[in-house]
């Protein structure tokens, strides 16, 4: 919490004295028009005539809806009210996300000599956010940062963790930082009164609102430990596997501790995606790139992480198996707050494309059914429709799981023999330079990251990696190499649509 108790308020306009301005912005599933309903609720059993209003936003995290609520001693008269939040005007503003608290600043509504910010410090992700190719996520540290010079007051925790703990929604801790504030001339029970008047999970939202006001106060929601299963848990299984599992831990324990830091989770991916001997072979060519490398062994621990992704590939059989993992159906449960008493419909939205389907086919048949255009146009033809498919239903549910338990067979198929292919091809670039420029090698291991996903985002990446190694050869010369290969594969990250490796690719071509 920050207070800037220098600054004395903004004088008010007399025709607007004593008219308290609040506003909040939420987006679904957050309960924005549940809180505000309660704080109106809330003003006009306190002797408080009120109003309260609100614009919706875009779906999908590209907009919040803007709730604004003004409210003022119904014993003045009555008052005449705004219909929607001013820049510079705004006394309490509640943001249920972070970059809606940056949002907030930006249009003007948190100015230092007037506003008290509330805002939970989790993180809804926006489309923006998503599609970047990238790591296109927005840092948090200079929203808070903004923050504390923007507000005359700042109130931050993640609020939404405190709400969930609770069995309920961040409408009501958020509920709770506002009584906690102080910023309303009500005491707590009124509060809690405005809650019980819902009438409808009253029990959980009282905890949440509890929960609410204690870290507004002190801080301590920010303390709250992430539920996430922690990576190191023992895995479990029969003695004879378990027996060589720990051969293979050994082994990763005797690599240079640089390396064996990522070759732990590597090895626990590539295991998890195939079996034991796939895990063998992951160490057997790790250890070929160590034997060429040198301390501080920088290209090896690269190598340990981009190998691990390489080897690990979203296919069809990895998708169905995800899909119908215990530990996906309790998150989405956990998501959609589903207990014991509910039923819970999941439905997979498959739209598989030729090329997908071709892959599961032998490697010598699967290519020359590929290198057939008829053949591949019928195949495209009968498959490449979308389909839902309920998985929550024994049917759908046992086509995925049998789908996703074909592991015996994937290593037989053309998926695997293309994706073992550039793999080498991949290794076999990175380390032809490593002996007249280390950092380069280290670079093009590093460009593997364009890699990743399934269907067209897979098509993409890979046509972006190809060309960024292609790129890469024009200046495999230049002292500055292995800078020019860091900007390319960045320039790669920052757009789905390649524009700005576009231009990079044209710069290097521009000087040569």
């Amino acid at each position: 919490m920050t207070v800037h108790p220098g600054l004395d308020p903004r004088p008010v306009d007399p025709a607007t004295q004593g008219i308290i301005k609040l506003a909040l912005l939420a987006v679904g599933g957050q309960g924005g028009g549940v809180l505000t309903g309660w704080i109106e609720d809330l003003a006009r059993a306190n002797g408080y005539a009120a109003q309260a209003t609100s614009v919706a936003g875009v779906a999908q995290r590209t907009g919040a809806t803007v709730y604004y609520v003004e409210m003022a001693p119904a014993a003045k008269g009555t008052p005449v009210f705004s219909l929607m939040p001013s820049a510079g005007d705004v006394d309490i503003m509640i943001t249920a996300e972070l970059m809606e608290a940056g949002r907030s600043i930006i249009r003007g509504f948190v100015t230092p000599d007037r506003t008290t910010l509330i805002t939970s410090t989790h993180r809804s992700l926006a489309v923006s956010e998503k599609t970047v190719p990238g790591d296109g996520i927005a840092d948090g540290a200079e929203v808070l940062a903004a923050a504390e010079v923007a507000a005359r007051r700042l109130i931050a925790a993640d609020f939404d963790a405190l709400a969930i703990a609770q069995g309920s929604v961040i409408s009501a801790s958020l509920f709770g930082a506002l009584a906690a504030a102080e910023v309303l001339p009500f005491p707590r029970e009124a509060f809690e009164a405005a809650i019980a008047q819902g009438g409808k999970g009253v029990e959980p939202s009282l905890k949440a609102f509890a929960a609410g006001y204690e870290a507004a106060r002190t801080g301590a929601a920010q303390l709250v430990p992430s539920k996430s299963v922690a990576s190191g848990d023992a895995p479990k299984g029969p003695a004879r596997l378990l027996a060589e599992w720990a051969t293979l831990t050994a082994r990763v324990d005797r690599l240079p501790a640089p390396v064996a830091e990522l070759a732990r989770p590597g090895l626990r991916k590539v295991v998890d995606f195939q079996d034991i001997a796939y895990g063998r072979a992951y160490l057997d060519r790790l250890d070929q790139v160590l034997t060429q490398d040198r301390a501080p062994f920088a290209l090896t621990r690269e190598a340990a992480k981009h190998l691990a992704n390489a080897m690990a590939y979203d296919d069809i059989i990895r998708v169905a198996n995800e899909k119908t993992r215990a530990t996906r159906m309790s998150r989405i449960a956990g998501e959609m707050g589903a207990q014991d008493k509910h039923l819970l419909h999941v439905t997979e939205f498959l739209h598989p494309r030729a090329e997908e389907l071709v892959s599961l086919l032998p490697a010598r048949m699967g290519a020359r059914w590929a290198a057939n255009p008829r053949r591949m146009a019928l195949v495209d033809r009968l498959f490449n429709k979308g389909r839902r498919l309920r998985t929550d239903s024994l049917r759908g549910f046992l086509m995925l799981h049998v789908l996703g338990g074909l592991k015996g067979w994937r290593l037989k198929s053309l998926r695997h023999a293309t994706e073992t292919a550039h793999r080498e091809a991949w290794l076999a670039t990175a380390l032809a330079y490593l002996p007249q420029n280390y950092d380069l090698a280290v670079e093009v291991i590093r460009c593997r990251r364009l890699v990743k996903g399934y269907s067209d985002t897979h098509a993409r990446g890979l046509s972006k990696f190809d060309r960024v190694l292609a790129a890469i050869a024009l200046v495999k010369d230049r002292d500055d190499a292995a800078l020019w290969a860091a900007r390319l594969r960045e320039a790669a990250l920052r757009d789905e649509e390649g524009k700005a490796l576009d231009g990079a690719i044209a710069t290097i071509r521009s000087f040569l």
